[in-house]
C-alpha cells in the first residue's frame, strides 16, 4: 500500500512516499541516494545489505519500509560524526580488514552493533556475531582484530 512513512535516517527526520512493502534496501539506494548499503543476496542472508535499526543490525533487504516507520536507521554513510570515522571505520582501516569492500560496510554496521551491546567482547563472541556475514576475500582475522581494537578504543583504552 502506497503510503508515506518517517523514520529518522542517519540523525536526520527522512520521510518517504512509496509501497510501505518495498524493502529499505531499496529506499535507500533509489529513492534516498545512499548507495553505501549494498546489494548481496536479496533474501537477507549475506550480510551486506546491514544497516543499524534502533542500534540493532538488520538485513534491509528483507525490511519492509513500514517496519522502519519511526525508528532510528544509521547507514554506514551516517556511522562516523563531525567529518570524522567511527572508531569501527577507523580500525577496519588500519587493520586492512576489507578486500574487494563490498561486504564491509555490512560488516562494520554489524560489528557497531555488537560493540553497542557488547562493549568489550571475547573473541569467541565476535566470531559468533560475525559469522553470518558473507565474504569471498577472506580477511576475517583481519576484521577480528579490527573489532578487538575498536571495542578498546570506544572503551577509552587500547589492545
Amino acid at each position: 500500500m502506497q503510503r508515506t512513512i518517517s523514520f529518522t535516517l542517519n540523525g536526520k527526520p527522512a520521510q518517504v512516499t512509496t509501497d510501505d512493502e518495498r524493502m529499505l534496501l531499496w529506499v535507500l539506494r533509489e529513492d534516498l541516494g545512499l548507495t553505501g548499503t549494498k546489494f548481496g543476496c536479496g533474501e537477507g542472508h549475506c550480510g551486506a545489505c546491514a544497516v543499524l535499526v534502533d542500534r540493532e543490525a538488520v538485513r534491509s533487504c528483507a525490511l519492509p519500509l513500514k517496519d522502519a516507520a519511526g525508528k532510528q536507521v544509521i547507514t554506514i554513510e551516517g556511522l562516523g560524526s563531525g567529518g570524522r570515522l567511527h572508531p569501527i571505520q577507523e580500525a577496519f582501516l588500519k587493520h586492512h580488514a576489507f578486500q574487494c569492500g563490498f561486504c564491509t560496510p555490512g560488516m562494520i554496521l554489524n560489528a557497531c552493533a555488537l560493540l553497542l551491546k557488547t562493549p568489550l567482547p571475547s573473541r569467541d563472541q565476535i566470531v559468533r556475531h560475525m559469522d553470518d556475514h558473507l565474504c569471498r576475500c577472506g580477511p576475517h582475522t583481519r576484521i577480528i582484530a579490527a573489532i578487538e581494537e575498536a571495542a578498546a578504543v570506544m572503551k577509552g583504552g587500547a589492545r
